[in-house]
C-alpha cells in the first residue's frame, strides 16, 4: 500500500510499515513543517492514503471538505507509545485492502470507516 506518514508518526511505525511492503513516505523527512492542507495535496497528488495521528484531518476533510479522495487513515491510540502505535498500524493496516476512498479511524479495539466523496477533473 502506498501510504504518506504525517510528521507525527513515529519512526517505528514507518519502519515497521515499510518492513511489512509498504511503500511508505514520510513527511517528516520530505517536508517538515508542511501545512495540513500542504500534506492532503501531496498525499492526493502522489496517490498515497494519508496516515495521520492529528484529529485536524478530520476537521478538514469531512467538515470542511477538502480534497482526500486517495484516503486518511487517523491513528486514535491515547497512551500508546511509538512501538505500540507502529504495532497496531501494521496490524491494521495489513488486515484489510480497502483504505483507499475512506476516511478512517484506527482504535485499539476497532476500526472505523467512512466513504469519501471522491472529486474528480472536469474538462
Amino acid at each position: 500500500m502506498r501510504l504518506l506518514a504525517n510528521e507525527n508518526v513515529p519512526r517505528s511505525a514507518v519502519d515497521a510499515l515499510r518492513a511489512a511492503g509498504h511503500d511508505v513516505s514520510w513527511i517528516r523527512t520530505e517536508a517538515p513543517g508542511a501545512s495540513d492542507e500542504d500534506v492532503l495535496e501531496r498525499s492526493r497528488r502522489e496517490d498515497r492514503v494519508l496516515l495521520t495521528l492529528d484529529k485536524d484531518f478530520g476537521e478538514l476533510v469531512l467538515k470542511r471538505g477538502r480534497n482526500a479522495s486517495q484516503g486518511v487513515i487517523l491513528l486514535r491510540l491515547p497512551g500508546a507509545g511509538p512501538t505500540d502505535v507502529a504495532r497496531l498500524a501494521v496490524t491494521a493496516i495489513g488486515s484489510r485492502d480497502d483504505w483507499t476512498g475512506c476516511f478512517s479511524v484506527i482504535e485499539k479495539d476497532r476500526t472505523r470507516m467512512r466513504p469519501l466523496m471522491r472529486v474528480t477533473a472536469i474538462d
